[in-house]
């Protein structure tokens, strides 16, 4: 049985209609001066932390913490005022999962999986009411390497569960080959659903236990056992 599903954020759980690359844009603009700076960076599947170094180092300034941190704090602040702007949603099928998971006769763990900041997936999930949802997650904060974010929540959910979970009994949801390999890094199965970063087909090229065009498309019984 799985003893628990973690789930990305970005396209797996919500659209935010562009809020988070906007919110990024700004944060460029107001911290650094630097108009239109994110305009050639691909975001699907990345951690925000190391978009910021990638920001910073495009455009020759200090990736030091100091400066990341100044980012992240101005992105924070515009991403909070950008998702009431931007025409988002939960994904198809997200609401529904969650529930049955929550019926079966052994729950599972529901967390995060993100590379989210945590105070950034705070923002956006407790825009679309589902923050309260998850039990516990681990973020970009924990590292800006994503297979090593899956590494914090294994540990993690190890701890709420008082053992250590193989990792054939944890889930990870994403949208992405990113999602599909910080899957792998920690030995979980994998539901990959087209509802974000990668169309179907290119996603199922990466092999994933399931592979949907959304959540509607699994069963919450059926994956967990």
């Amino acid at each position: 049985m799985a003893r628990a599903v973690l789930f990305d954020i970005d396209g797996t759980l919500i659209r935010t209609g562009g809020a988070g690359v906007k919110a990024f844009a700004r944060a460029g603009e107001t911290a650094f001066g630097i108009v239109n700076g994110t305009a050639h960076m691909k975001f699907a599947g990345r951690t925000d932390t190391g978009l910021v170094r990638e920001f910073l180092t495009l455009h020759r300034l200090e990736p030091s913490l100091e400066n990341i941190r100044r980012f992240l704090d101005a992105y924070v602040f515009w991403l909070d005022q950008m998702l009431p702007q931007c025409s988002g949603g939960v994904c198809p099928g997200v609401w529904k999962f969650i529930a049955d998971l929550r019926a079966l006769p052994e729950p599972p763990v529901i967390g995060l999986l993100t590379g989210n900041i945590r105070l950034g997936a705070e923002i956006k999930l407790r825009h679309y009411g589902l923050w309260q949802e998850f039990a516990t997650g681990a973020f970009a904060d924990d590292h800006e390497d994503r297979d090593q974010i899956a590494v914090a929540a294994h540990r993690r959910v190890g701890e709420k569960l008082k053992r250590e979970l193989r990792g054939e009994e944890i889930i990870v949801v994403g949208d992405t080959p990113h999602d599909i390999r910080c899957g792998r890094a920690i030995g979980a199965r994998v539901i990959a659903v087209a509802t974000g970063g990668s169309e179907f087909e290119e996603i199922k090229k990466h092999s994933p236990d399931w592979c949907v065009k959304d959540l509607r498309e699994v069963m919450a019984r059926e994956v967990c056992r």
